[in-house]
Protein backbone atom coordinates (compact mmCIF):
# COMPACT_ATOMS: atom_id res chain seq x y z
CA UNK A 1 0.00 0.00 0.00
CA UNK A 2 1.42 3.41 -0.80
CA UNK A 3 0.79 6.58 1.78
CA UNK A 4 1.60 9.91 1.28
CA UNK A 5 2.29 12.28 3.82
CA UNK A 6 3.24 16.21 3.35
CA UNK A 7 5.58 17.60 5.58
CA UNK A 8 8.29 20.65 4.38
CA UNK A 9 11.90 21.78 4.07
CA UNK A 10 13.68 24.85 4.26
CA UNK A 11 15.54 26.57 1.54
CA UNK A 12 17.04 29.66 3.30
CA UNK A 13 14.59 31.64 5.47
CA UNK A 14 11.84 30.07 3.09
CA UNK A 15 10.23 26.76 3.32
CA UNK A 16 8.83 24.41 0.69
CA UNK A 17 6.84 21.33 0.31
CA UNK A 18 7.70 17.84 0.84
CA UNK A 19 5.72 15.03 -0.15
CA UNK A 20 7.09 11.89 2.18
CA UNK A 21 5.56 8.82 -0.27
CA UNK A 22 5.90 5.49 1.92
CA UNK A 23 5.22 1.94 0.19
CA UNK A 24 4.98 -1.04 1.27
CA UNK A 25 4.46 -4.00 -0.72
CA UNK A 26 2.87 -6.89 0.53
CA UNK A 27 5.79 -9.31 -0.90
CA UNK A 28 9.40 -8.59 -1.01
CA UNK A 29 12.77 -9.12 1.45
CA UNK A 30 12.87 -6.95 4.38
CA UNK A 31 14.47 -3.59 3.73
CA UNK A 32 14.13 0.16 4.14
CA UNK A 33 15.33 2.44 1.67
CA UNK A 34 15.30 5.91 1.62
CA UNK A 35 15.58 8.09 -1.51
CA UNK A 36 15.06 11.76 -2.53
CA UNK A 37 18.49 13.12 -1.71
CA UNK A 38 18.76 12.47 1.96
CA UNK A 39 21.43 13.46 4.24
CA UNK A 40 23.03 11.48 6.96
CA UNK A 41 20.47 12.57 9.63
CA UNK A 42 17.76 12.14 6.96
CA UNK A 43 19.56 8.37 6.32
CA UNK A 44 20.01 7.41 10.16
CA UNK A 45 16.33 8.47 10.38
CA UNK A 46 15.50 4.29 9.62
CA UNK A 47 17.06 3.37 12.77
CA UNK A 48 15.12 6.21 15.19
CA UNK A 49 11.84 5.09 13.18
CA UNK A 50 12.11 1.32 13.50
CA UNK A 51 13.12 1.73 17.50
CA UNK A 52 10.21 4.41 18.06
CA UNK A 53 7.37 2.38 16.31
CA UNK A 54 8.49 -1.00 18.12
CA UNK A 55 8.38 0.72 21.71
CA UNK A 56 5.17 2.60 21.06
CA UNK A 57 3.63 -0.71 20.83
CA UNK A 58 2.38 -1.26 16.83
CA UNK A 59 3.69 -3.62 14.59
CA UNK A 60 6.89 -2.84 12.30
CA UNK A 61 6.61 -4.39 8.84
CA UNK A 62 8.83 -7.46 8.02
CA UNK A 63 8.90 -6.28 4.17
CA UNK A 64 9.81 -4.54 1.92
CA UNK A 65 9.92 -0.64 2.42
CA UNK A 66 10.96 2.37 0.48
CA UNK A 67 10.61 5.79 1.31
CA UNK A 68 10.52 8.88 -1.37
CA UNK A 69 11.18 12.34 -0.41
CA UNK A 70 9.77 14.03 -2.80
CA UNK A 71 10.96 16.76 -4.94
CA UNK A 72 13.79 14.02 -5.23
CA UNK A 73 16.38 16.59 -6.66
CA UNK A 74 16.28 18.93 -3.66
CA UNK A 75 18.49 18.20 -0.62
CA UNK A 76 17.01 16.78 2.73
CA UNK A 77 18.72 17.92 5.85
CA UNK A 78 18.07 17.30 9.53
CA UNK A 79 16.15 14.66 11.43
CA UNK A 80 12.44 16.31 11.01
CA UNK A 81 11.35 13.81 8.95
CA UNK A 82 11.44 10.86 11.35
CA UNK A 83 7.57 12.14 12.25
CA UNK A 84 6.15 11.91 8.29
CA UNK A 85 8.16 8.58 8.25
CA UNK A 86 6.93 6.84 11.17
CA UNK A 87 3.67 7.88 9.88
CA UNK A 88 3.48 6.85 6.57
CA UNK A 89 4.78 3.79 7.71
CA UNK A 90 1.81 2.99 9.86
CA UNK A 91 -0.53 4.20 7.15
CA UNK A 92 0.74 2.15 4.45
CA UNK A 93 0.97 -1.31 6.71
CA UNK A 94 -3.02 -0.45 6.96
CA UNK A 95 -2.32 0.03 11.29
CA UNK A 96 -4.62 3.40 10.99
CA UNK A 97 -6.44 5.24 8.26
CA UNK A 98 -6.57 8.66 8.89
CA UNK A 99 -7.93 11.73 6.87
CA UNK A 100 -4.77 13.93 6.26
CA UNK A 101 -5.27 15.47 3.44
CA UNK A 102 -5.33 18.88 4.95
CA UNK A 103 -2.87 17.73 7.53
CA UNK A 104 1.01 18.66 7.52
CA UNK A 105 3.58 16.98 9.85
CA UNK A 106 7.16 18.11 11.15
CA UNK A 107 9.41 16.80 14.23
CA UNK A 108 12.17 14.35 15.10
CA UNK A 109 11.52 11.36 17.17
CA UNK A 110 13.39 9.68 20.01
CA UNK A 111 13.71 5.72 20.21
CA UNK A 112 11.11 6.00 23.14
CA UNK A 113 8.62 7.49 20.66
CA UNK A 114 8.52 10.69 21.90
CA UNK A 115 9.07 13.99 19.91
CA UNK A 116 12.05 15.82 20.45
CA UNK A 117 12.34 19.98 20.02
CA UNK A 118 13.05 20.24 16.56
CA UNK A 119 14.32 23.23 14.45
CA UNK A 120 12.53 25.30 11.43
CA UNK A 121 8.82 25.38 13.40
CA UNK A 122 7.95 29.08 12.34
CA UNK A 123 8.71 29.00 8.55
CA UNK A 124 6.80 25.09 8.42
CA UNK A 125 3.76 26.67 9.98
CA UNK A 126 3.84 29.53 7.61
CA UNK A 127 3.83 27.41 4.67
CA UNK A 128 1.25 25.17 6.10
CA UNK A 129 -0.82 28.28 6.20
CA UNK A 130 0.60 29.28 2.54
CA UNK A 131 -0.63 25.94 1.33
CA UNK A 132 -4.56 25.94 3.04
CA UNK A 133 -3.37 23.21 5.06
CA UNK A 134 -6.18 23.30 7.77
CA UNK A 135 -3.97 20.96 10.57
CA UNK A 136 -0.22 21.17 11.41
CA UNK A 137 1.17 18.74 13.53
CA UNK A 138 4.74 19.28 15.77
CA UNK A 139 6.26 18.18 19.02
CA UNK A 140 4.67 19.80 21.89
CA UNK A 141 7.72 21.48 22.95
CA UNK A 142 7.54 23.67 19.85
CA UNK A 143 4.00 24.53 20.17
CA UNK A 144 4.28 28.38 21.00
CA UNK A 145 6.27 28.94 18.32
CA UNK A 146 3.86 27.91 15.77
CA UNK A 147 0.84 29.36 17.93
CA UNK A 148 2.01 32.92 16.56
CA UNK A 149 0.94 31.87 13.15
CA UNK A 150 -2.83 32.98 12.31
CA UNK A 151 -5.18 31.03 10.63
CA UNK A 152 -3.86 27.17 10.89
CA UNK A 153 -4.40 24.91 14.16
CA UNK A 154 -1.56 23.55 15.80
CA UNK A 155 -1.95 19.93 17.40
CA UNK A 156 1.11 19.54 19.96
CA UNK A 157 2.17 16.09 20.06
CA UNK A 158 3.98 14.78 22.93
CA UNK A 159 4.90 11.21 21.22
CA UNK A 160 4.09 8.66 18.59
CA UNK A 161 1.65 6.60 20.43
CA UNK A 162 -0.53 9.58 21.42
CA UNK A 163 -0.47 10.35 17.07
CA UNK A 164 -1.69 6.81 17.14
CA UNK A 165 -4.89 6.99 19.45
CA UNK A 166 -5.73 10.37 18.10
CA UNK A 167 -6.28 8.95 14.63
CA UNK A 168 -8.21 5.89 16.06
CA UNK A 169 -10.23 7.92 17.79
CA UNK A 170 -9.24 7.20 21.32
CA UNK A 171 -7.90 9.96 22.88
CA UNK A 172 -8.58 14.05 21.42
CA UNK A 173 -5.66 16.50 21.19
CA UNK A 174 -6.53 19.99 21.90
CA UNK A 175 -5.36 22.37 19.66
CA UNK A 176 -2.68 25.24 20.96
CA UNK A 177 -3.95 28.54 22.04
CA UNK A 178 -2.86 31.68 19.92
CA UNK A 179 0.13 33.30 20.88
CA UNK A 180 -0.38 37.45 20.52
CA UNK A 181 3.32 38.80 19.43
CA UNK A 182 2.13 42.12 20.77
CA UNK A 183 1.84 40.88 24.53
CA UNK A 184 5.59 39.28 24.16
CA UNK A 185 7.89 42.18 22.98
CA UNK A 186 9.97 44.02 25.59
CA UNK A 187 13.08 46.39 25.80
CA UNK A 188 16.32 44.61 25.99
CA UNK A 189 17.97 43.75 29.38
CA UNK A 190 21.40 45.73 29.28
CA UNK A 191 24.45 44.18 31.05
CA UNK A 192 25.05 48.14 31.82
CA UNK A 193 23.04 51.24 32.42
CA UNK A 194 23.74 54.75 31.04
CA UNK A 195 22.99 56.02 34.66
CA UNK A 196 26.16 53.73 35.46
CA UNK A 197 28.62 55.32 32.77
CA UNK A 198 30.88 58.63 34.12
CA UNK A 199 31.56 61.01 31.74
CA UNK A 200 31.58 60.74 27.68
CA UNK A 201 28.43 62.60 27.54
CA UNK A 202 29.55 63.42 23.30
CA UNK A 203 30.24 59.44 23.05
CA UNK A 204 26.08 58.87 25.00
CA UNK A 205 24.35 61.28 22.54
CA UNK A 206 25.63 59.74 19.72
CA UNK A 207 24.46 56.20 21.19
CA UNK A 208 21.27 57.56 21.87
CA UNK A 209 20.80 59.12 17.82
CA UNK A 210 22.19 55.66 16.91
CA UNK A 211 19.43 53.34 18.65
CA UNK A 212 16.98 55.80 16.90
CA UNK A 213 17.81 55.62 13.85
CA UNK A 214 19.55 52.32 13.87
CA UNK A 215 22.83 54.03 12.53
CA UNK A 216 26.59 52.42 12.25
CA UNK A 217 29.12 53.78 14.74
CA UNK A 218 32.86 53.53 15.32
CA UNK A 219 34.40 54.38 18.17
CA UNK A 220 37.84 55.15 19.24
CA UNK A 221 39.51 55.94 22.47
CA UNK A 222 42.44 55.05 24.75
CA UNK A 223 41.99 51.44 26.83
CA UNK A 224 39.03 52.15 29.60
CA UNK A 225 37.98 55.01 28.11
CA UNK A 226 34.34 53.18 28.25
CA UNK A 227 33.86 51.81 24.61
CA UNK A 228 32.99 48.28 25.54
CA UNK A 229 30.72 49.59 28.29
CA UNK A 230 28.96 52.22 26.30
CA UNK A 231 28.25 49.35 23.78
CA UNK A 232 26.76 46.83 26.14
CA UNK A 233 24.88 49.33 27.64
CA UNK A 234 22.90 50.12 23.71
CA UNK A 235 20.35 47.57 23.84
CA UNK A 236 19.13 49.08 27.08
CA UNK A 237 18.20 52.15 24.80
CA UNK A 238 16.85 50.04 21.51
CA UNK A 239 13.73 50.44 20.36
CA UNK A 240 11.21 47.66 21.16
CA UNK A 241 11.02 45.08 18.45
CA UNK A 242 7.86 45.13 16.12
CA UNK A 243 5.70 42.65 15.31
CA UNK A 244 6.75 42.28 11.77
CA UNK A 245 10.77 42.56 12.91
CA UNK A 246 10.25 39.74 15.77
CA UNK A 247 9.11 37.28 13.00
CA UNK A 248 11.69 37.79 10.75
CA UNK A 249 14.17 37.34 13.52
CA UNK A 250 12.11 34.17 14.99
CA UNK A 251 12.84 32.93 11.18
CA UNK A 252 16.70 32.97 11.45
CA UNK A 253 16.65 31.75 15.48
CA UNK A 254 14.30 29.08 14.37
CA UNK A 255 16.33 27.58 11.84
CA UNK A 256 19.35 27.83 13.33
CA UNK A 257 18.67 26.05 16.46
CA UNK A 258 19.17 29.17 18.70
CA UNK A 259 15.36 29.87 19.69
CA UNK A 260 14.63 28.56 23.39
CA UNK A 261 12.65 25.81 24.04
CA UNK A 262 9.33 26.38 24.85
CA UNK A 263 10.46 30.11 23.88
CA UNK A 264 7.50 31.32 21.15
CA UNK A 265 9.44 33.96 19.49
CA UNK A 266 12.54 36.54 19.72
CA UNK A 267 11.20 39.29 22.26
CA UNK A 268 14.14 41.24 22.18
CA UNK A 269 16.53 43.01 19.97
CA UNK A 270 19.79 40.45 19.44
CA UNK A 271 22.76 42.01 20.44
CA UNK A 272 25.52 39.26 19.10
CA UNK A 273 29.63 39.98 19.70
CA UNK A 274 31.70 37.87 17.95
CA UNK A 275 35.35 37.21 18.71
CA UNK A 276 38.35 39.20 16.18
CA UNK A 277 38.97 35.36 15.81
CA UNK A 278 35.71 34.36 13.78
CA UNK A 279 36.63 33.44 10.28
CA UNK A 280 34.84 34.80 7.26
CA UNK A 281 31.88 32.29 6.77
CA UNK A 282 31.12 32.52 10.74
CA UNK A 283 30.84 36.07 10.43
CA UNK A 284 28.60 35.74 6.68
CA UNK A 285 27.44 32.42 7.32
CA UNK A 286 28.24 29.61 4.89
CA UNK A 287 28.86 25.84 4.50
CA UNK A 288 28.42 23.12 2.47
CA UNK A 289 24.43 23.75 3.62
CA UNK A 290 24.53 27.33 3.75
CA UNK A 291 23.48 28.35 7.75
CA UNK A 292 23.46 31.64 8.49
CA UNK A 293 26.42 33.98 9.98
CA UNK A 294 26.68 36.46 12.71
CA UNK A 295 25.37 39.31 10.43
CA UNK A 296 22.28 37.67 9.84
CA UNK A 297 22.14 36.12 13.56
CA UNK A 298 22.16 40.03 14.72
CA UNK A 299 19.58 41.18 11.92
CA UNK A 300 17.57 43.86 13.49
CA UNK A 301 19.66 44.04 16.49
CA UNK A 302 23.27 44.86 17.01
CA UNK A 303 26.48 43.39 15.77
CA UNK A 304 29.00 44.58 18.45
CA UNK A 305 33.25 44.00 16.95
CA UNK A 306 34.96 44.87 19.23
CA UNK A 307 38.66 45.17 18.72
CA UNK A 308 37.79 46.71 15.35
CA UNK A 309 41.70 46.31 13.71
CA UNK A 310 42.35 43.01 14.97
CA UNK A 311 39.47 41.13 12.30
CA UNK A 312 41.31 39.66 9.22
CA UNK A 313 41.27 42.44 6.46
CA UNK A 314 39.24 39.75 4.26
CA UNK A 315 36.51 39.33 7.30
CA UNK A 316 36.06 43.05 7.65
CA UNK A 317 35.82 43.45 3.49
CA UNK A 318 33.07 40.85 3.41
CA UNK A 319 30.42 43.07 5.55
CA UNK A 320 30.99 45.71 2.86
CA UNK A 321 27.72 44.66 0.52
CA UNK A 322 25.55 43.36 4.09
CA UNK A 323 26.19 46.99 5.22
CA UNK A 324 24.85 48.62 2.06
CA UNK A 325 22.25 45.95 1.08
CA UNK A 326 21.02 44.54 4.05
CA UNK A 327 20.87 41.47 2.79
CA UNK A 328 23.76 38.98 2.41
CA UNK A 329 23.78 36.10 -0.76
CA UNK A 330 25.89 32.59 -0.45
CA UNK A 331 26.32 30.57 -3.39
CA UNK A 332 27.49 27.37 -3.45
CA UNK A 333 28.06 24.47 -6.22
CA UNK A 334 24.05 23.26 -4.65
CA UNK A 335 22.33 26.37 -5.18
CA UNK A 336 22.56 29.96 -3.10
CA UNK A 337 20.16 31.36 -0.86
CA UNK A 338 19.81 34.76 0.58
CA UNK A 339 19.60 35.85 4.45
CA UNK A 340 18.30 38.87 5.75
CA UNK A 341 21.27 41.04 7.39
CA UNK A 342 19.70 44.18 8.38
CA UNK A 343 22.21 45.01 11.40
CA UNK A 344 23.65 48.22 13.70
CA UNK A 345 27.37 47.84 13.44
CA UNK A 346 28.57 49.06 16.81
CA UNK A 347 32.26 49.07 16.32
CA UNK A 348 35.52 49.75 19.21
CA UNK A 349 39.05 50.42 18.64
CA UNK A 350 42.05 51.83 20.33
CA UNK A 351 44.02 54.82 17.85
CA UNK A 352 47.08 52.35 18.23
CA UNK A 353 48.99 49.37 19.16
CA UNK A 354 50.07 50.28 22.58
CA UNK A 355 46.60 52.42 22.81
CA UNK A 356 47.11 55.52 24.00
CA UNK A 357 48.57 57.11 20.90
CA UNK A 358 46.75 61.32 20.79
CA UNK A 359 46.43 61.01 25.20
CA UNK A 360 47.71 63.95 26.45
CA UNK A 361 48.58 62.18 29.86
CA UNK A 362 50.05 59.13 28.84
CA UNK A 363 52.59 59.10 26.13
CA UNK A 364 52.43 56.54 23.07
CA UNK A 365 55.10 53.97 22.65
CA UNK A 366 54.42 53.06 19.03
CA UNK A 367 56.45 54.02 15.71
CA UNK A 368 54.63 56.14 13.17
CA UNK A 369 54.78 53.61 10.95
CA UNK A 370 53.23 50.96 13.36
CA UNK A 371 50.34 53.75 14.11
CA UNK A 372 49.64 53.77 10.22
CA UNK A 373 49.37 50.42 9.79
CA UNK A 374 47.43 49.85 12.75
CA UNK A 375 45.11 52.18 11.23
CA UNK A 376 45.10 51.13 7.79
CA UNK A 377 43.68 48.14 8.82
CA UNK A 378 39.88 49.39 8.23
CA UNK A 379 39.96 50.35 4.50
CA UNK A 380 38.28 53.51 3.59
CA UNK A 381 35.38 51.95 1.87
CA UNK A 382 34.32 50.90 5.12
CA UNK A 383 34.53 53.80 7.37
CA UNK A 384 32.60 55.53 4.64
CA UNK A 385 29.92 53.08 5.25
CA UNK A 386 29.79 54.20 8.68
CA UNK A 387 27.98 56.65 9.95
CA UNK A 388 28.83 58.23 13.14
CA UNK A 389 32.65 58.46 14.41
CA UNK A 390 33.38 59.36 18.09
CA UNK A 391 36.35 59.85 19.73
CA UNK A 392 36.40 59.09 23.19
CA UNK A 393 39.08 60.45 25.47
CA UNK A 394 40.07 59.54 28.96
CA UNK A 395 37.92 59.85 31.98
CA UNK A 396 39.00 62.86 34.02
CA UNK A 397 39.87 62.47 37.32
CA UNK A 398 37.44 65.00 39.03
CA UNK A 399 34.57 62.78 37.46
CA UNK A 400 36.25 59.48 37.99
CA UNK A 401 36.15 60.04 41.64
CA UNK A 402 33.80 63.18 42.72
CA UNK A 403 30.95 62.08 44.24
CA UNK A 404 28.26 63.49 41.49
CA UNK A 405 24.98 62.77 40.48
CA UNK A 406 23.94 59.59 38.54
CA UNK A 407 24.05 60.54 34.70
CA UNK A 408 20.54 60.08 32.63
CA UNK A 409 19.11 56.27 33.27
CA UNK A 410 18.76 53.60 30.22
CA UNK A 411 15.16 54.01 30.65
CA UNK A 412 14.90 58.06 30.32
CA UNK A 413 16.63 57.62 26.99
CA UNK A 414 14.70 54.84 25.63
CA UNK A 415 11.96 56.68 26.06
CA UNK A 416 13.01 59.54 23.68
CA UNK A 417 14.33 56.62 20.98
CA UNK A 418 11.04 54.71 21.35
CA UNK A 419 9.26 58.07 20.51
CA UNK A 420 11.68 59.04 17.38
CA UNK A 421 11.66 55.09 16.18
CA UNK A 422 7.54 55.55 16.05
CA UNK A 423 7.84 58.93 13.74
CA UNK A 424 9.99 57.27 11.71
CA UNK A 425 7.88 53.68 11.47
CA UNK A 426 5.14 56.26 10.78
CA UNK A 427 6.75 58.36 7.84
CA UNK A 428 7.60 54.95 6.07
CA UNK A 429 4.30 53.37 6.36
CA UNK A 430 3.69 50.93 3.56
CA UNK A 431 7.52 51.15 2.23
CA UNK A 432 10.48 48.70 3.29
CA UNK A 433 12.08 51.03 5.70
CA UNK A 434 12.13 49.97 9.19
CA UNK A 435 13.76 53.32 10.60
CA UNK A 436 16.12 56.17 8.62
CA UNK A 437 19.17 54.79 8.15
CA UNK A 438 17.88 52.54 5.90
CA UNK A 439 16.35 55.12 3.62
CA UNK A 440 17.58 55.09 -0.34
CA UNK A 441 18.73 58.14 -2.25
CA UNK A 442 15.22 58.63 -3.20
CA UNK A 443 13.59 58.19 -0.50
CA UNK A 444 16.05 61.13 1.70
CA UNK A 445 15.28 63.48 -1.28
CA UNK A 446 11.10 62.50 -0.36
CA UNK A 447 11.86 62.72 3.25
CA UNK A 448 14.20 64.77 3.81
CA UNK A 449 13.38 68.02 2.70
CA UNK A 450 16.26 70.98 3.46
CA UNK A 451 16.03 74.53 3.06
CA UNK A 452 18.36 76.49 1.23
CA UNK A 453 20.32 77.58 4.59
CA UNK A 454 20.80 73.94 4.76
CA UNK A 455 22.01 73.58 1.47
CA UNK A 456 24.52 76.12 1.90
CA UNK A 457 25.83 74.30 4.85
CA UNK A 458 26.24 70.53 3.10
CA UNK A 459 27.60 72.73 -0.01
CA UNK A 460 30.31 74.00 2.12
CA UNK A 461 30.48 70.71 4.16
CA UNK A 462 31.55 68.41 0.85
CA UNK A 463 33.92 71.12 -0.20
CA UNK A 464 35.96 71.01 3.19
CA UNK A 465 35.69 67.71 4.53
CA UNK A 466 35.84 65.72 1.18
CA UNK A 467 32.39 63.88 1.93
CA UNK A 468 31.62 61.31 -0.76
CA UNK A 469 27.85 60.63 -2.08
CA UNK A 470 27.30 58.16 0.37
CA UNK A 471 28.67 60.02 3.44
CA UNK A 472 26.51 63.60 1.81
CA UNK A 473 23.55 61.20 2.58
CA UNK A 474 24.42 59.39 5.50
CA UNK A 475 25.13 63.54 7.45
CA UNK A 476 21.35 63.78 6.16
CA UNK A 477 19.74 60.89 7.66
CA UNK A 478 21.59 61.33 10.56
CA UNK A 479 20.72 64.79 10.76
CA UNK A 480 16.72 63.58 10.16
CA UNK A 481 16.98 60.87 13.19
CA UNK A 482 18.34 63.81 15.22
CA UNK A 483 14.94 66.05 14.61
CA UNK A 484 12.43 63.03 15.25
CA UNK A 485 14.54 62.84 18.69
CA UNK A 486 13.36 66.16 19.12
CA UNK A 487 10.10 65.72 17.77
CA UNK A 488 10.84 68.27 14.89
CA UNK A 489 8.92 68.25 11.52
CA UNK A 490 12.00 69.68 9.48
CA UNK A 491 15.58 68.97 9.60
CA UNK A 492 17.27 72.59 10.64
CA UNK A 493 21.13 73.70 10.16
CA UNK A 494 21.07 73.13 14.05
CA UNK A 495 20.61 69.72 13.17
CA UNK A 496 22.92 69.45 10.21
CA UNK A 497 25.85 70.42 12.47
CA UNK A 498 25.37 68.17 14.51
CA UNK A 499 25.53 65.80 12.15
CA UNK A 500 28.48 67.01 10.88
CA UNK A 501 30.45 66.51 13.89
CA UNK A 502 29.73 62.75 14.03
CA UNK A 503 31.91 62.50 10.23
CA UNK A 504 35.56 60.92 10.56
CA UNK A 505 38.37 63.46 10.29
CA UNK A 506 41.14 63.32 8.03
CA UNK A 507 43.27 61.77 10.95
CA UNK A 508 41.12 59.57 11.59
CA UNK A 509 41.12 58.22 7.84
Amino acid sequence: MLAKITSGATIGLNATLVDVEVDIPDEGLPSFTIVGLPDKAVEEAKERVRSAIKNTGADFPTTRITVNLAPADLPKVGPAYDLPIALGILIASRQIAPEISDSFFFGELSLDGSLRHTNGILPMAYLAREKRLKRIFIPKINQKEAAVVPGIKVYPIENLIELLRFFRGVVEIVPAKKVRLEGLLKTSEAEFDFSEIIGQEHAKRAMEIVAAGSHNIYMRGTPGSGKTMLARALPGILPRLTADEALEVTKIYSITGNLFSGQATVKTRPFRSPHHTTSRIGLIGGGSNPTPGEVSLAHRGVLFLDEFPEFPRHVLESIRQPMEDGVVTISRAKGSVTYPAQFLLVSASNPCPCGYYGDPKRACKCLPGAIMRYQKRVSGPILDRIDIHVHLPAVETEKLVGNKDKAESSKSIQARVQKARDMQIKRFKGSKFKSNSEMSSKAVKEFCKLSPDCYAILRSAVASMNLTARSYHKVIKVARTIADLEGAKDITTNHLAEALQYRPTEDDL
